[in-house]
């Protein structure tokens, strides 16, 4: 078992807090990935789960046990960090052997744990090498490798793949979530890249100014963001952002503040109205759901300014504006359909795509 509850944590710095009221329950095999900007109390969280910062207040429990007064070495975790830590003079096999030699394990276990690790990771020609011959992937390896061997309960990664290439961190990004799936054992992945999150999680925790803001599935956080700064964040490129007010007459229609279009609510939406929405209101819609043709009979034109257009193969992302006040929003549409900037383009927002947020306290506002 590998289950871990973090239980009102708190990390203090004398007046700073950076890490506030977590409250967190992590199932047996899980994978959870924590993803913030930096500074956001992420690696700080994990730090402490590791038991390498002290919790200011609250509980921390691996598999029902307190560990808050449990040092490093005693919690049955392991950790990967961003860097690599691996030592120069030894060979791989040395450097995945170094732990298990240290915890007195008798040379017949430590080859076969080691073996057994280069094996899953496709390390195993590797083991005479020294790190200096090694690519970074490679060396990424080792260091998973170092973590495989311990047999933990929990493995934490404090953003392990940020010193590579894109190429490899498409990878290793695959390597880690097979690997997941090979040994079945809990991790814990920190990361301030929302694609990384995305993508290898089996539910996301996004932090922001060391809160949690929401945990839940990929595709909920994507589809349901419980507030503005989540649905700013998780996304790329970002969702846009239009302020404006909800006006009921016959039907609930949003009207922007720069009066360049009006979009019908669909009785389905169920936003939760109330007497703010007189003062104005937030709407959100993801850059995939501003087409460049109707996508459903729901679909309510606009006609832009274009600022910039920017091919990324098999799509292009328009910047566009509203008005001349300076306000840029983004769309993505077909490469086959190329707008040029600086001319004016019809755009089409799918209002059964649309999201409100409230404007001083940024709360979702549909059920």
């Amino acid at each position: 078992m590998g289950s871990v509850r973090l239980e009102g944590v708190y990390k203090k710095y004398e007046n700073n807090i950076v890490v506030q009221d977590v409250n967190l329950n992590i199932a047996d095999k899980e994978f959870v990935v924590l993803v913030g900007p930096s500074g956001c109390g992420k690696s700080t969280t994990l730090r402490m789960i590791a038991g390498l910062e002290e919790i200011s207040e609250g509980k921390i429990f691996i598999d029902s046990a307190l560990v808050n007064d449990v040092p490093p070495k005693n919690r049955d975790i392991a950790m990967v960090f961003q860097n690599y830590a691996l030592y120069p003079h030894m060979s791989v096999f040395e450097n995945l052997a170094f732990g298990l030699k240290m915890r007195k394990f008798s040379k017949s276990e430590i080859e076969n744990r080691v073996n057994q690790a280069a094996e899953i990771l496709g390390i195993k020609e590797m083991l005479g090498r020294k790190p200096k011959a090694l690519s970074g992937g490679q060396r990424q390896r080792v260091a998973l490798g170092r973590a495989i061997v311990r047999k933990p309960k929990v493995f934490l990664f404090d953003e392990p793949l940020s010193n590579l290439d894109a190429n490899l961190r498409v990878q290793m990004r695959t390597e880690i979530s097979k690997l997941h799936k090979q040994i079945e054992t809990t991790m814990i992945y920190v990361t301030h890249d929302q694609i990384e999150a995305m993508s290898m999680g089996d539910r996301i925790v996004v932090m922001n100014k060391g809160i949690i803001q929401q945990v839940d599935t990929p595709l909920n956080i994507y589809n349901h963001p419980s507030n503005r700064f989540v649905a700013g964040f998780i996304g790329s490129p970002t969702m846009n952002f239009f302020s404006g007010t909800l006006v009921r007459n016959n039907h609930l229609t949003f009207e922007d503040d720069t009066k360049q279009f009006n979009l019908e609510i669909e009785p389905g939406m169920n936003i939760l109205t109330d007497k703010h929405n007189a003062e104005g209101i937030i709407l959100g819609i993801r850059p995939e759901h501003i087409a460049a043709k109707p996508q459903n009979n729901f679909a309510k034109i606009i006609t832009v300014n274009i600022l910039v257009t920017e091919p990324v193969g098999n799509e292009i992302f328009i910047y566009f504006s509203l008005s001349n006040n300076g306000e840029q929003f983004v769309s993505r549409i077909p490469s086959e359909i190329n707008p040029t900037a600086g001319t004016k383009f019809n755009l089409y927002i799918d209002t059964t795509k649309l999201h409100f947020f409230h404007p001083q306290t940024g709360i979702s506002l549909k059920n």
